[in-house]
């Protein structure tokens, strides 16, 4: 397997977290992880959020506002992925105020883990090939400066 392009090796460390995070999810939802019940439920929702605030806001602002653009203006067959990813982006803001629920909490954390991981390996065998397979054309290097230096500044901030 090729090495990923260095300027999408940020994302793709988020991208291990998340996925990390939607294993625990789903496990949790299912009684897998202790404690199990609602205690555990709200811990899980806690750590989503937790993580969200941390790593995948900034790393959604990233993707929407740099590498989103970039790629649709010089990789027109990746529009339809693009929009999917932005809906999927959107599932998840969606989502976060219902972490709060105490009613139905454990669906919502299994959907939303379940959502969280097709996302990202759609991101990682569809879309980043796609980026790398462009690289020239979409001025890779450039896209990867602008990537670090942005979640640099976003989590220092957050």
């Amino acid at each position: 397997m090729p090495k990923r392009h260095p300027g999408l090796i940020p994302l793709s460390h988020d991208h291990h977290h998340g996925l990390a995070l939607a294993l625990r999810c789903r496990k949790q939802a299912l009684g897998q992880i202790k404690p199990t019940g609602a205690e555990g439920l709200r811990l899980r929702a806690r750590e989503f959020l937790t993580l969200y605030a941390a790593e995948l806001r900034s790393h959604f602002e990233a993707e929407e506002g740099i590498l989103f653009p970039k790629m649709s203006l010089h990789v027109p067959e990746g529009e339809e992925l693009i929009a999917d990813l932005m809906r999927d982006h959107e599932s998840v803001r969606l989502a976060i105020p219902k972490l709060q629920a105490t009613v139905g909490l454990g669906k919502v954390i299994f959907d939303l883990g379940d959502l969280l991981e097709r996302h990202i390996r759609r991101e990682e065998r569809e879309l980043f090939p796609l980026f790398e397979q462009h690289a020239a054309v979409i001025g890779a290097d450039e896209i990867a400066e602008k990537l670090t230096n942005f979640l640099e500044l976003a989590r220092r901030r957050d």
